[in-house]
């Protein structure tokens, strides 16, 4: 007899969630999460999630979130969805009532790297508190669903006097012919932006942080997006064309996957 593997599975401290539980993340939005592909139980920049988990818990409930306890739950999860190859999220709520906050954990099918060029439309929103990822923020799924009505892939946030600052779910990065520049603005510093940073600097590349402006944008050569699935070129921001550099996709795609993973 075969056992099916679930589309959607979900833990709440270590235990297969309730109706109950599942009405926390339904009503309670307050709350943050990381988002993470594991492939063979593993999973790249695991050490750079657990302590976006840890600082975040801190900040939104003022008590820790053990790395090595999350790892534990990541895994148990892992098992009882009955993958080694998955998309995770892991969440941190406050239901009401508790003392103290409680992990989720939901696993999906893993979700393959998506390496098609990105039209981007820029839009005026900046989220707030950006270093904190956080679910249920209605601007991102708002502006979103505005670009890809308009024809375009995505959104691109811009803050006042047209900063930009990160895409709707995706960190942005440009190349201006020697270095590769990340807006220097509020943002979150997503891992796949963090892997890469900390990849270039070892393979001599530079890596630097400065201000980028939509009338400013013509002065880049080639643009790419990062998230939790990897990274792709964008070929058109509003009406500015970039090229499309096989080369610096390969070179950021390399660094990445010499990213060391851990287990979980």
């Amino acid at each position: 007899m075969t056992t099916s593997v679930p589309d959607l599975y979900v833990e709440f401290d270590g235990l297969p969630a309730t109706g109950d539980d599942l009405r926390i993340p339904a009503f309670a939005g307050y709350g943050h999460f990381t988002a993470m592909q594991v492939r063979d139980r593993m999973v790249r920049g695991l050490a750079l999630h657990l302590d976006r988990l840890d600082s975040a818990n801190r900040e939104l409930f003022g008590s820790p979130l053990d790395g090595e306890r999350v790892r534990g739950l990541v895994g148990h999860a892992l098992d009882g969805a009955r993958r080694h190859d998955a998309s995770v999220r892991v969440h941190g709520f406050m239901p009401p009532g508790s003392p103290a906050p409680v992990p989720m954990v939901t696993v999906r099918g893993p979700v393959p790297a998506d390496h098609t060029p990105r039209s981007l439309m820029s839009v005026p929103f900046a989220r707030s508190v950006p270093h904190i990822k956080r679910p249920g923020e209605f601007g991102q799924v708002y502006y979103g669903e505005q670009a890809r009505r308009a024809g375009f892939d995505d959104a691109l946030l811009t803050s006042p006097g047209g900063m930009v600052t990160e895409g709707a779910v995706t960190n942005i990065g440009f190349w201006d012919g020697t270095s590769v520049v990340w807006p220097d603005a509020p943002a979150l510093t997503g891992i796949t932006m963090a892997l890469l940073e900390s990849g270039l600097a070892r393979t001599g590349l530079p890596s630097v942080r400065r201000g980028v402006t939509l009338d400013g944008l013509t002065g880049y050569r080639s643009a790419f997006v990062t998230n939790s699935q990897g990274i792709a070129p964008v070929h058109r921001i509003d009406d500015v064309p970039f090229t499309v550099d096989e080369d610096l996709m390969r070179l950021l795609g390399q660094v990445y996957e010499d990213a060391p993973r851990e287990a979980v």
